[in-house]
């Protein structure tokens, strides 16, 4: 089968690979279409992980084997690839900071080499623990592949908008306008509250406010605060999602939001980032920072019912739609977006 093989720093080789062997209580999934993350392309340029890797994990597909232990499965069947599923016993599970689980954290989903997700692949296979545990989801008729592999960014997102407590009537401060601010904009109309939201793009501006935010301004903006402070009668936002690795955006959330609000980093900074503050701002206006980080097993079923009942509308996301063998493109376009760069999609 052909795959894209991660063989060093910025180093992508679409190449012949095996498919991986079904062992007995495992499954193979031909992959259709798999999502292109900010954290597959940071694992592509930075040396994170030692190669050989086949990366991605944003995967929808159709059931291709079927090991003979497995039950509930059968060839042909459309599915999602979940490739996080937690212990469910440990004391990160029990505390249901699933995230944190080992077992969680350990990718075992795999197109070959050591295990990193596989589905810049033809072909994937799903080990029993993904296979026994949900992380296997079959897909309505009515919803294409495209459709699906939004179930797993749709979690990540929940989570946090979950987390954050966001309420019916109140009002949100997204920081950037890309294709997860965008899906954040959406769960907040979901949920009830209102969207406010940033970017430095005229177009993804013009973006938020067709996909439902109630305003929508530069992030260079000198007056922000103060435009903010104007739509929420003179409070400011109950909470602020960070879903852009920015300094300048932090301050500018802590600026906005009101005081007993919320601050919720959802974007990875790198690590050489510091951002000073003096804990007494923190301390007298009771503001609660938060972190939120991947996908939570208890909003599997929720946001796959989000998804295949299009309840936000994951059709507005995709911008580009690359074949396999332009994944190096692909990414390329991602870290240096078009004013139109959104959602990109890759097809094996």
């Amino acid at each position: 089968m052909k795959a894209q093989v991660f063989r060093g720093v910025n180093q992508l080789s679409y190449e012949d690979v095996p498919i991986p062997p079904v062992e007995s209580d495992e499954v193979l999934v031909q992959v259709k279409v798999v999502g292109l993350c900010q954290s597959d392309i940071k694992k592509i340029l930075y040396p994170l992980y030692e190669p050989p890797r086949i990366f991605g994990h944003e995967t929808a597909g159709v059931v291709a084997a079927v090991g003979n232990a497995v039950k509930g499965w059968t060839v042909g069947q459309r599915a999602i690839v979940l490739h996080h599923i937690p212990c469910m016993h440990c004391d990160y599970c029990l505390n249901e900071n699933f995230s944190m689980c080992e077992v969680y954290k350990n990718i075992t989903t795999t197109a070959g080499f050591t295990p990193s997700g596989g589905g810049f692949a033809e072909y994937v296979k799903v080990p029993g623990h993904i296979v026994r545990n949900g992380g296997l989801m079959g897909i309505p008729d009515d919803i294409t592949f495209e459709q699906a592999s939004f179930v797993e960014p749709t979690n990540c997102c929940m989570k946090a908008v979950k987390k954050a407590q966001i309420q019916p009537g109140q009002t949100v401060l997204v920081t950037g306008a890309g294709p997860i601010g965008l899906m954040f904009m959406m769960l907040v109309n979901y949920l009830g509250a209102r969207a406010i939201a940033t970017d430095l793009l005229p177009s993804r501006i013009e973006k938020a406010l067709q996909v439902g935010a109630m305003a929508a301004f530069d992030a260079r903006d000198p007056d922000l605060a103060q435009k903010v402070q104007e739509l929420t009668n003179g409070m400011g936002v109950d909470v602020s999602l960070l879903a852009v690795p920015s300094d300048k955006a932090f301050f500018q959330a802590l600026d906005c939001t009101r005081k007993g609000g919320k601050i919720l980093f959802f974007a990875e900074f790198p690590d050489e980032v510091e951002i000073p503050i003096n804990p007494n701002v923190i301390y007298r206006r009771e503001i609660d920072l938060l972190g939120s980080y991947s996908s939570s097993y208890r909003l599997q079923r929720l946001s796959a019912d989000i998804v295949f009942n299009k309840r936000i509308d994951v059709d507005a996301l995709v911008s580009d739609r690359y074949p396999l063998s332009e994944l190096s493109n692909a990414v390329a376009q991602a870290v240096k977006p078009g004013p139109d760069t959104y959602k990109i999609l890759i097809y094996p």
